[in-house]
């Protein structure tokens, strides 16, 4: 064979010599496959399934109608502001017969404390004369008719059927959406692609308490501008670790509820709960949204 023309390639490169141009590049991660994001995905359920065992709804409620008219006015507002203002709203109209008849003045103010009140008041008195007329004065248990009622889309109807019929659903809100986002399971932000793909992801046996896991840590931890990477206990399976605090004594005086020695957003939360009752209207809140 003839010489090697200068400049070309002899099958291996030569390394360099030592100490003349021979550091490692760092290494590129490689893209995470949909596999590994789906085992990754079920591993962060479970790990959330032993942080929260006691996860649940935290709207208080005693039958699928305060359900529904509770998860309505939670739009735009805590948990916590709902549960106080509903106790007061019940006593008055009890039924859905009861509150279709509703003077629009008296209704508005009793659900003042919770925001968009007219609104609110108008999708009240719309869903309460639907369940009355089409109905029976009965929730129905059926998606498709649930979604028709005023002031009802797929997010209230997922949480009625999910906990008050036990029909398995994925609640796409707020938190919900930012963590599986954050947590690279779906980059979609329209709810109901963001249900769709993480659907896929799950057994459908696990769809409701899934939705309230990931709620749960999104209130207490893994909060929207300031999350206590330092105080999670599912960091190592976070691909967004570090966009918050990182130091663990700093993380934890960023917990919330619970995880902080606060009261949670329910006044009368279930037996289970490790927490404090949330105090009533009125009351000085040590929690906060």
């Amino acid at each position: 064979m003839g010489e090697q023309a200068p400049g070309k390639a002899s099958g291996r490169a030569r390394s360099a010599p030592e100490g003349k141009g021979s550091a490692k590049k760092p290494r590129v991660p490689q893209p995470e496959s949909h596999l590994a994001m789906v085992r990754r995905a079920r591993r962060i359920n479970r790990e959330l399934a032993e942080i929260y065992p006691y996860a649940h709804p935290e709207l208080d409620f005693r039958n699928p109608f305060e359900l529904l008219v509770a998860t309505v006015l939670s739009a735009q507002t805590t948990d916590l502001r709902v549960n106080q203002t509903t106790p007061a709203l019940f006593a008055a109209y009890p039924t859905p017969e009861d509150m279709a008849t509703a003077a629009p003045e008296a209704l508005e103010e009793l659900i003042r404390p919770t925001g968009f009140f007219r609104a609110k008041s108008r999708s009240l008195l719309g869903l309460s004369q639907a369940l009355r007329d089409d109905f029976g004065g009965e929730v129905p248990g059926r998606i498709e008719d649930l979604v028709k009622l005023p002031g009802v889309g797929r997010k209230t109807a997922n949480v009625v059927l999910g906990n008050a019929f036990g029909v398995p659903g994925i609640t796409v809100d707020t938190h919900f959406g930012r963590l599986v986002r954050r947590w690279k399971w779906t980059e979609q932000e329209d709810p109901e692609k963001v249900e769709a793909e993480v659907c896929a992801i799950f057994p459908k046996s696990e769809w409701t308490m899934l939705s309230h896991r990931v709620v749960f840590h999104g209130r207490r931890i893994c909060h929207s501008r300031k999350p206590a990477c330092g105080a999670c206990p599912i960091a190592p399976l976070c691909p967004a670790y570090g966009e918050g605090e990182t130091d663990p004594e700093k993380a934890k005086k960023l917990l919330k509820y619970e995880k902080g020695g606060q009261p949670g957003q329910r006044l009368s939360p279930p037996p289970d709960y490790p927490g404090l009752p949330a105090p009533p209207l009125g009351a000085q809140a040590a929690s906060q949204p």
